[in-house]
């Protein structure tokens, strides 16, 4: 469970981006019907990630970093960097949604090709953060963060 949950939430973030980019193209193509239709189901994914994210890092914890200590500052910048990007990516969705359900299409228009460029890196960085610490190297230690708060030492 532990592994297949990362595996299952970065899935769901490949899948947010397809759609997105999906649904870019058929705004571009004119096809407001559609492009509604994956950008709902873009954010639909985007949800069930933090989702998954949110319950993997409460009830079982998240895995450490596990190459080599001397690449370790390198992940951590890159780590940063991803989450900087994910938290605007999901700030600019939230203006485009926002917009589009209350037909501030100005506003939609103008924040919705930048949300999507952003959601696209934040997608491709959540992708090799889930491959440096799942595929090229082992695994670091899980640690449940509830367990850390409440002070249970394992």
């Amino acid at each position: 469970m532990v592994k297949i949950l990362p595996l299952i939430s970065t899935f769901c973030i490949v899948i947010s981006a397809v759609l997105v980019a999906f649904g870019w193209y058929f705004i571009v193509k004119g096809n407001k019907s559609l492009h509604k239709r994956m950008m709902v189901s873009a954010a639909a994914f985007a949800l069930l990630f933090f989702i998954i994210y949110i319950t993997r890092t409460l009830l079982i914890g998240n895995t450490s970093f596990g190459g080599p200590a001397s690449l370790k500052p390198y992940y951590t910048t890159f780590l940063l960097f991803h989450i900087l990007l994910a938290i605007t990516g999901v700030l600019f969705g939230a203006i485009t949604i926002h917009s589009a359900l209350n037909t501030r299409w100005p506003i939609h228009k103008k924040i919705g090709p930048a949300a999507a460029i952003i959601w696209f890196f934040s997608a491709t960085t959540g992708i090799l953060v889930y491959l440096i610490l799942y595929v090229f190297f082992e695994p670091g230690p899980t640690k449940n963060i509830m367990r850390a708060i409440l002070g249970i030492v394992e």
